[in-house]
C-alpha cells in the first residue's frame, strides 16, 4: 500500500470524527481522551468484518453515515466555520444550502475510504497539560500504519450543551478546518463572490499528496 493511500485513509477517519462532530455525553468521569477513544472504537466496530460488504454496497454505507449525522452533528456550526468571513453576508437559504451540500459532498467523496482504511494501531494519547479553558480540550492521537509509519492526529473538542464535540482536526500537520475555509475563500474569489455558484460547484479538494507533504500546526 502506498504512503499516500495510507494518508488518504487517515484523512477519512479524521473527517468522520471531526467534521461529522462525533459526540458523547460529558459525564464527569469521562475525559475528552475517553470520548475520542470510545468514538473511534464505535466507528471502527461498525465497519470491521464487514469491509467487503460495504465495499460492494457503498450506498448502504453512505445511508448509515448519513442517518447517524442527524443526531450527532452540528453542521450549522461546521458550515459557518468553513464559510468564515462570508457567512454573515449569505442569506439564510444560502447558508442552509451550503451546509447540506458540504455534508453530502463529504459523504460521497470519503465514505468509501472507510472500508479500505488499513492500519496497525490507533493510539489515543493522554493529555500532558491542563486545558486553557474548561469548555475546550485538545486530544492527540497516533495512527500506526502497517509499515510502522506513525501519523500524528490532533483533535480540538468543544463542550456544548453538556456534550464534548470535535470541531476540528489536524492530520499530519494539515489543519482540515482551515484548509476547507481557505478552499471556500478561494472559490468565492474565483466566482466573484457568487454564493450560489460556489455552492453549485463545491467539492472537497484535499488530496493524498497534500497530506503526504504534511504541514505545520
Amino acid at each position: 500500500m502506498s504512503r499516500s493511500h495510507t494518508l488518504l485513509r487517515l484523512l477519512v477517519v479524521g473527517l468522520y470524527l471531526a467534521l461529522f462532530s462525533l459526540s458523547a455525553k460529558a459525564e464527569p468521569e469521562r475525559s475528552p481522551e475517553q470520548v475520542i477513544r470510545d468514538s473511534i472504537n464505535e466507528m471502527m466496530g461498525q465497519i470491521e468484518g464487514r469491509e467487503d460488504h460495504f465495499a460492494a454496497n457503498v450506498d448502504e454505507l453512505k445511508r448509515l453515515v448519513d442517518e447517524s449525522l442527524d443526531e450527532i452533528a452540528d453542521f450549522r456550526y461546521i458550515g459557518a466555520s468553513v464559510m468564515g468571513r462570508y457567512f454573515q453576508n449569505a442569506t439564510p437559504q444560502q447558508r442552509s444550502r451550503f451546509v447540506n451540500t458540504f455534508r453530502q459532498t463529504l459523504i460521497d467523496t470519503y465514505t468509501k475510504g472507510l472500508v479500505t482504511f488499513d492500519y496497525r494501531e490507533l493510539r489515543v494519547l493522554e493529555s500532558q497539560r491542563a486545558p486553557r479553558h474548561e469548555d475546550q480540550a485538545s486530544v492527540a492521537m497516533e495512527v500506526v500504519a502497517v509499515d510502522g509509519t506513525v501519523y500524528p492526529v490532533s483533535y480540538t473538542l468543544r463542550l456544548s450543551d453538556g456534550q464534548w464535540k470535535v470541531v476540528n482536526v489536524i492530520v499530519n500537520g494539515i489543519n482540515l478546518g482551515l484548509t476547507f475555509r481557505n478552499q471556500f475563500d478561494q472559490a468565492m474569489r474565483d466566482h466573484n463572490r457568487d454564493f450560489d455558484a460556489v455552492i453549485d460547484t463545491w467539492s472537497p479538494e484535499l488530496a493524498a499528496d497534500e497530506l503526504e507533504e504534511g504541514g505545520s500546526e
